[in-house]
């Protein structure tokens, strides 16, 4: 009966939890749909697979040069606490849940094909790591409830396939004032704190607060407007200052915080320059990366929304909007890691003392990853105030929640680590104190619950999405201000003379 645990561990741990696998799947299957030939076929799922690994390569240079960094932090500021990390707490709960997280990570995602086929939420979730961390936190809190393997696994799997439907529908207001269109959505368990990016930004925005991407530069600063050198100067100098701040309270205990340590101080202060250049490198992979993925995803659902998901939307991973407004990625970054610390703070002086919460020091991966996204999101509804506000809050939100999740993971709560971004946090919360009610009444709270998500989220879908609302009607979208307008044919068909850009050489007289 081995087989029986090994063929759905497979599926999950090296297909389905590999996002750049299921994106291939997804594309190969698309364009089989739209009659593509062999060599279509096999060169879209190719390019699909490679744009998501060239994104994975992007966050694992983000994450390798991050890490040094929080070191620092954390020894420039004393702060000793828990820090969320979805990787670490699943691959602790694999240890011993790891059967029922695969076959409820797959019963998930059959059940979100089932609702996005009949029902209006016709959004397919394909960030895969998502689902595998979101189907190890509902495994926890329902077996950490009492239920039993079958009871967790069914109940489990309709409450994330549920989810995997219903997010992308709460958040594609806001993402289509990105987008300029319903071509993508967002498919990544940080959603509350887009929706609250959104939502922020459109209240302190207006008219009178520009987008990011307008940042007006004097001539010697005018490098600043290509993202990428302006991620990596901005990095650096964030580095050095942690740094330095870190070796004067720590002495040469400092050069520890870099793998195998530095030599000197000017190594030491070198070491930081290069790992803030290697942060705007792994941002420009990552925005590559996108650039690929989009340029194959998008036809291929034609295919999909035509044979198997009449009006497939594909949901993707938090990068997916990074290309849409660079300079908010990392405003939105900062203001998130800003409100991080805010948070830390508040539990350090009240919360912890007063409820015993614990303390949620700022990851520099979570907040760089939805702080980004955030940002980009108030930057649309909001502009430049939208996009810091945005950041701001979304710092806010995955430093309170995961304290609160805490109190509901059972044994896993004592893991110094827990899920990071915010809807694991409120969801998991939800369903942990309404698993707690008891076996039958428990049940029937939870299924309530998800039924409720679900059908609000259908509500929003017909009356909100489907009706074209405008998350912010007093500002352009977003892919409008990020493109070059195309000239607009008058009623002869004439299109208006496009001037030459200011220096161009003057064209030859016709003969």
């Amino acid at each position: 009966m081995d087989w029986l645990i090994a063929i759905p561990e497979f599926l999950v741990n090296e297909i389905l939890s590999v996002p750049a696998f299921l994106i291939g799947i997804i594309v190969a299957v698309g364009l089989i749909a739209l009659k593509k030939s062999t060599g279509q076929i096999i060169g879209g799922a190719m390019k699909a697979i490679l744009g998501f690994l060239l994104i994975g390569a992007g966050a694992g240079l983000v994450v390798a040069s991050l890490d040094p960094l929080g070191i620092m932090i954390q020894g420039a500021t004393g702060a000793q606490g828990v820090i969320p990390t979805n990787e670490a707490i699943v691959g602790i709960a694999q240890e011993t849940y790891g059967a029922q997280v695969a076959w409820l990570m797959i019963a998930g995602f059959a059940i979100s094909l089932v609702l996005a086929r009949f029902t209006p939420l016709s959004y397919v979730f394909l960030t895969g790591h998502h689902i595998l961390f979101m189907a190890t936190l509902l495994t926890i809190v329902l077996a950490t409830a009492g239920y039993s393997g079958p009871l967790t696994v069914g109940l489990g799997g309709a409450l994330l396939g549920i989810l995997m439907v219903s997010l992308p529908a709460f958040s594609q207001p806001f993402t289509r004032k990105i987008t300029g269109d319903d071509s993508i959505a967002m498919g990544h368990f940080g959603t509350a704190g887009y929706v609250a990016a959104g939502t922020v930004g459109r209240l302190v925005g207006g008219k009178s607060s520009r987008s990011t991407e307008d940042l007006k530069l004097p001539e010697g600063l005018r490098f600043l407007r290509d993202s990428m050198v302006a991620t990596a100067l901005s990095m650096v100098i964030m580095y050095v200052v942690v740094a330095m701040i870190f070796f004067a309270r720590e002495g040469e205990a400092a050069y520890e915080a870099f793998d195998g340590g530095a030599e000197n101080f000017g190594n030491f202060i070198m070491l930081s320059v290069t790992q803030g250049l290697q942060f705007g490198i792994a941002v420009a992979v990552i925005l590559f990366g996108v650039r690929t993925i989009l340029g194959e995803i998008v036809p291929a659902f034609q295919g999909i929304a035509a044979k198997i998901v009449p009006g497939a939307i594909p949901a993707l991973d938090a990068p997916i909007v990074f290309p849409y407004a660079q300079n908010a990625v990392l405003i939105g970054f900062l203001s998130s890691f800003t409100g991080g610390l805010v948070g830390l703070a508040a539990l350090t002086l009240w919360l912890n003392p007063a409820l015993g919460l614990a303390l949620i020091l700022p990851g520099l991966v979570p907040h760089f990853f939805t702080g980004g996204a955030a940002g980009v999101y108030g930057n649309a509804t909001g502009g430049r105030r939208g996009a810091v506000a945005g950041g701001f809050v979304n710092g806010l939100l995955i430093t309170f929640l995961p304290a609160l999740l805490l109190l509901v993971l059972g044994d896993f709560g004592s893991a110094n680590t827990t899920f990071g971004d915010t809807d694991f946090g409120w969801f998991g919360i939800l369903v942990g104190y309404g698993a707690g009610v008891g076996s039958i009444g428990g049940v029937v709270v939870v299924a309530a619950l998800g039924l409720l998500i679900l059908g609000a989220a259908i509500l929003v879908q017909r009356r909100v999405v489907d009706r074209n609302w405008d998350a912010s009607p007093h500002r352009p979208e977003q892919a409008e201000r990020s493109s070059t307008e195309a000239p607009v044919a008058d009623t002869q068909g004439q299109y208006p003379k496009i001037q030459p850009p200011q220096g161009a050489p003057a064209p030859p007289a016709r003969g």
